[in-house]
């Protein structure tokens, strides 16, 4: 009875290391997000310039921007989600021989993972769609790319 409870100690202990290891990797995946995005708004001045010289909104700015974000989030994340997926079904079936029955799929919590990805999108490009939107026209066309 005592091994059961410290091998369930351990399990939770390791359990907590791996959450927080991959709280600080959504953190680094934001940062890494609004990087991008910021370097992208800074070679695509002289686009953003005309598309706005032709009428686009700073609306529609702020919401290419963040459509760009929430794909990139989203696209990185169900990449991800497959990867872990299989490599965990891979190693569960391989220690089948000591006593793991069977792969165990949490759908629901990959799904909440997903929309949690997309909200970190839409946080991510706050600033990238700000500085995009509030570009000078004229500046922006005059840029060099």
């Amino acid at each position: 009875m005592n091994s059961s409870r410290l091998a369930n100690q351990f399990i939770d202990l390791l359990l907590g290391v791996i959450s927080a290891l991959l709280g600080s990797a959504l953190v680094i995946a934001l940062l890494g997000v609004a990087n991008t995005l910021l370097l992208s708004v800074t070679e695509r001045t002289r686009e953003i310039g005309l598309l706005r010289a032709v009428g686009m909104k700073r609306r529609a700015v702020w919401r290419m921007i963040t459509i760009e974000s929430m794909i990139m989030a989203v696209f990185g994340t169900v990449l991800g989600m497959v990867l872990g997926v299989a490599l965990g079904s891979a190693l569960v079936l391989s220690l089948a021989d000591f006593g793991f029955d069977g792969v165990t799929i949490p759908w629901v919590w990959l799904v909440v993972y997903t929309v949690l990805a997309a909200i970190a999108g839409v946080l991510a490009a706050i600033w990238p769609a700000y500085r995009a939107s509030r570009l000078d026209i004229l500046q922006a066309i005059a840029a060099d790319g």
